[in-house]
């Protein structure tokens, strides 16, 4: 056995795990059928075996050449196991759940199936980038707590979205946002939760990138200790430098939680040289200073989104968390505990927080600018329409104050100034489902002419919370200038 000093795999396989002879590599189950596709090299026979889940005999679904294949004329809302075999060659045995999804089904993981346990069970972190090809990308991650965490999957759109195949797998590799940068595809994420800060190049639209390099040391985020936090984000160029942001912290720091930061390098310089980034000096949220009096004991930001200002001012601006608010709240609690009171208060109208950088001293702490009525309580994205000079972003607006961190309604909101934000259209409302299992949530999105374009992290069809997603959809808003 050789060493592997590259970054990517199709697929990766971990030393001493049964993985397969025959790799399935992408799911998309719909109302009445499973999509799957596997990896394969030459025309060989194929044979589908499928089954209820559970019940005591696989049967043929049927024959093919290809790499692909549909089992159809199942029942709907169910589970379903299968697997894939050619000669001597026998994929794993698989799960997928057969029910109406919404968009174009990217991936799909079952919470119940194991093919990926060795990093997690659920998709996280889309991230979606049009390569100047013009193809798409799509990546996803998967996680659970308790897991490793470092494995992110990549599949291709040649259709501006309608289909999907599979690219190939980046480990080490968590929360990555893809991005182009001077014609190059390029991959920045942790090696796993509060990891080290990676970045990798791909020279051939995403099968294979160069060895990730390590621009920030960060912890293994298991046992509570700070490092490196981030999620899928705009990379900015602005003033002849390049800019991401990300914080510096953990869940498991009651202080401060999640310090503020940015990095950033000259735009004509090499990215994959540590040398050349630079970062800021850690920005610790300070709650109750006359700025931010109006903030709830526990509310703390994170996960800034960048955007350059009317004024030309570069801001990092970031959705609230809380360490003590619950999934659900009843109206006795609303009455009788002040915390959640003037949380579900604060949700009514909702908050951001806007942070300013200098962009003539990168390695400046962030200084407060201002804050947003916003209201949405998970991960968002702003983006600035050239063709309007208007900002956009897409929220999981709170429609119920009983549970304010709910994930079922996705809205498009828009802006003048990045002062006020205004709704513009509900884009997906499950607000009559289940919150605790249904949710669209920590969409990237590109806007594509007259088109936003964005990949959700969907929770549906029995999930194992609104959380732990088991799709990664893609959608299109079409002309949304004109909603």
């Amino acid at each position: 056995m050789k060493g592997y000093n590259h970054w990517s795999y199709a697929p990766y396989k971990p030393l001493l795990r049964n993985v397969g002879d025959i790799y399935i590599c992408r799911i998309a189950p719909g109302k009445d059928y499973v999509h799957l596709e596997w990896l394969s090299t030459d025309k060989e026979n194929y044979s589908i075996y499928f089954r209820r889940r559970n019940d005591e005999n696989f049967v043929l679904a049927g024959k093919t050449l290809d790499n692909q294949f549909d089992i159809q004329n199942l029942d709907t809302d169910t589970d379903y196991e299968f697997y894939v075999v050619s000669d001597q060659k026998k994929s794993l045995v698989r799960l997928a759940r057969t029910g109406e999804t919404l968009g174009t089904v990217v991936n799909h993981l079952h919470p119940d199936d194991e093919a990926y346990s060795f990093s997690g069970r659920y998709l996280c972190s889309p991230s979606i980038v049009r390569h100047p090809d013009g193809f798409l990308l799509a990546s996803m991650d998967l996680f659970a707590g308790d897991h490793p965490q470092n494995l992110t999957l990549i599949f291709r759109s040649d259709d501006d979205g309608k289909s999907w195949h599979y690219v190939s797998e980046l480990m080490p590799c968590f929360w990555g946002k893809m991005f182009i940068h001077s014609g190059d595809l390029y991959m920045l994420a942790c090696s796993t939760e509060y990891g080290d800060m990676l970045i990798g190049k791909s020279n051939d639209g995403g099968k294979t990138f160069s060895a990730p390099v390590t621009l920030l040391r960060g912890s293994n985020g298991k046992n509570k200790t700070e490092g490196v936090h981030k999620n899928p984000q705009n990379i900015i160029t602005y003033n002849g430098r390049i800019y991401a942001s990300f914080e510096w912290g953990t869940y498991g720091n009651m202080d401060y939680g999640h310090a503020s930061l940015l990095m950033s390098c000259p735009v004509d310089c090499d990215l994959l040289n540590p040398e050349n980034w630079t970062f800021t000096t850690p920005k610790i949220f300070e709650n109750f200073t006359p700025e931010t009096c109006c903030l709830p004991k526990g509310t703390v930001p994170i996960e800034g989104t960048l955007a350059i200002s009317p004024e030309g001012k570069l801001l990092n601006i970031m959705r609230f968390a809380s360490y003590y608010l619950p999934m659900t709240i009843t109206e006795s609690e609303i009455a009788t505990n002040k915390t959640i009171a003037d949380f579900a208060a604060l949700a009514k109208k909702g908050c951001a927080i806007a942070y300013e950088a200098d962009i003539n001293d990168p390695e400046k702490s962030l200084t407060f600018s201002h804050l947003i009525a916003l209201p949405a309580f998970s991960k968002f994205m702003i983006k600035h329409d050239s063709k309007s000079d208007k900002y956009y972003t897409l929220i999981n607006r709170v429609t119920d104050l009983k549970a304010v961190r709910a994930r079922n309604v996705l809205s498009l909101f828009v802006s003048d100034d990045l002062k006020q934000f205004e709704p513009v259209a509900d884009i997906i409302d499950f607000s009559d489902g289940d919150s605790f299992k249904i949710g669209f949530q920590y969409v990237d999105f590109e806007i594509s002419g007259d088109d936003i374009i964005f990949l959700s992290r969907t929770a549906l069809n029995n999930a194992h919370n609104y959380h732990d997603a088991n799709y990664s959809t893609f959608h299109r808003i079409k002309n949304f200038r004109n909603l």
